[in-house]
């Protein structure tokens, strides 16, 4: 007799994706920009949706990737597998950066990147207030919501504070405060063809 059981398989709250939600990998997704990842929702509309890996870091300095910026201490992730030669960022300045558009409360995207300099050269902006991304992880019209039946992905919460602090190891820390039914997630072989 087969059993057909998938101790992976949750029936999860469900949470509409919505931008200022985050989805959360389930673990058997391996996908290499995926794999285990956090990503924060920016965008989500009838068009599509886009977003930042939350927890890919990048070992770069920002003058680096902008080399006319002035120094920052700041966060760099890879966003995603879009558009690999672009430079985003979320922020939780508000209107102090024009152009700016509202994620949730709290929570920036974009703006212009010259108020961000001269915000940097004021001191008016710390490695607390921005983070940035190398390129990101856009959805086409359905692509999501085929994704999220799938069960590749958790559509979750999260706040402001974990969201611009995150790191390489939120995936774990994320699953675990989803609740002692995620355990079996948290314990999931990185590679399971190793064990």
């Amino acid at each position: 007799m087969e059993l057909n059981i998938d101790f992976f398989r949750i029936n999860h709250r469900k949470i509409s994706p919505q931008a200022g939600k985050i989805l959360i990998a389930q673990p058997g997704l391996m996908d290499q920009y995926f794999k285990r990842s956090i990503i924060i929702l920016v965008e989500h509309n009838e068009k599509g949706t886009v977003g930042f890996v939350l927890n890919r870091m990048l070992d770069f300095n920002l003058t680096e990737l902008l080399p006319d910026f002035p120094e920052l201490n700041a966060q760099i992730s890879i966003g995603g597998p879009v558009s690999p030669n672009s430079i985003h960022f979320i922020h939780t300045l508000g209107d102090l950066i024009p152009d700016t558009v509202q994620v949730s409360d709290g929570l920036y995207w974009s703006g212009s990147l010259d108020a961000v300099k001269s915000l940097i050269i004021s001191g008016k902006i710390t490695n607390k207030h921005i983070r940035f991304f190398v390129g990101y992880s856009g959805w086409s019209k359905g692509q999501l919501d085929r994704e999220l039946t799938e069960n590749s992905w958790v559509v979750s919460e999260l706040d402001v504070v974990k969201i611009m602090t995150g790191k390489d190891d939120m995936w774990v820390k994320t699953v675990s405060q989803l609740g002692p039914k995620y355990k079996s997630w948290t314990i999931y072989p990185e590679n399971p063809s190793l064990n």
